[in-house]
């Protein structure tokens, strides 16, 4: 069974060096690496140069934009299984090891899901589930991020690209959504997706930076996530649940003194209900 770990990446060269570490570190060896790169110069060069010999990697270039990358790395992968690792992010030396006994054990899953961790087992990137089970359209919210999600290659086919209208880089107002975009895609055709936190993808706590850029970003996170629930379907009681944390945060740190933080809360609530309310 052969990955594909299509990894886009613009900016960064020391975490991308520590996840192209770790995996040449894997004590499971068939996988194949696609990066993708955004950057405009030859930053990365030396870089791949070095492990070129260390596994199979292919290097591209694409222009910005997170979905167009991944599509891009689409195009060009061969493996049974496709996963999308962050360039910040880094895998513990037996988790393809992991993965691929899941799939060989399941053949009736078309993926898997895990959550993320900053290393030293606490959770980041969300809440994640203590309890392992099926995804459905109400808890894959809260079950995938896109550095813990492996896919079948017939999954992938059948779902087809990303929407490249939505996540980093798209130049519209939704900048994230399109992971579980895809996934909710997946399980209205009918695949059997699964989660299990057993299985751990590592990467670093977000800086808690509240300044002016990180609240603005914080729109367009509501944003991608609204225009999802509106892109799928999901009614005003479902919308209305998602407001509650981020309201219920803004308003603890509102009274605490922080007002960084209540408004990149605030914003969070205010865009996924503008985006839910954008009928596509």
């Amino acid at each position: 069974m052969k990955f594909s770990l299509i990894v886009c990446t613009l900016g960064r060269v020391a975490e991308l060096e520590h996840l192209l570490a770790s995996l040449a570190s894997q004590s499971y060896t068939n996988f194949e690496v696609i990066l993708v790169d955004q950057n405009i110069d030859g930053r990365l060069d030396s870089l791949l140069a070095a492990y070129a010999s260390c596994f199979a990697l292919r290097h591209l270039h694409s222009a910005p934009g997170l979905s167009r990358s991944r599509n891009l790395g689409l195009s060009y992968a061969t493996g049974e299984i496709i996963a999308f690792p962050d360039d910040d992010c880094w895998y513990p030396d037996d988790l393809l090891a992991q993965v691929a006994e899941f799939f060989d054990d399941h053949a009736l899953v078309g993926g898997l899901s895990g959550r993320a961790t900053d290393g030293r087992g606490k959770n980041v990137a969300g809440r994640w589930d203590r309890q392992a089970g099926l995804l459905t359209l109400e808890n894959v919210w809260s079950r995938a991020i896109s550095i813990t999600i492996f896919l079948r290659r017939a999954v992938v086919t059948r779902v087809g690209p990303f929407d490249e209208t939505l996540g980093v880089g798209a130049g519209t107002p939704f900048g994230s959504g399109e992971e579980t975009e895809y996934l909710i895609r997946a399980l209205k055709a009918g695949t059997a997706l699964f989660y299990s936190p057993r299985y751990v993808v590592y990467h670093p706590e977000p800086a808690a930076e509240y300044g002016d850029w990180a609240v603005a970003r914080a729109m367009g996170y509501g944003l991608g996530m609204g225009r999802v629930l509106s892109m799928h379907g999901y009614g005003v009681g479902f919308v209305l649940k998602s407001l509650i944390r981020p309201l219920g945060g803004s308003l603890l740190f509102f009274l605490m003194g922080q007002e960084g933080r209540a408004r990149f809360h605030l914003n969070v609530a205010r865009g996924r209900w503008a985006g839910w309310r954008q009928r596509p």
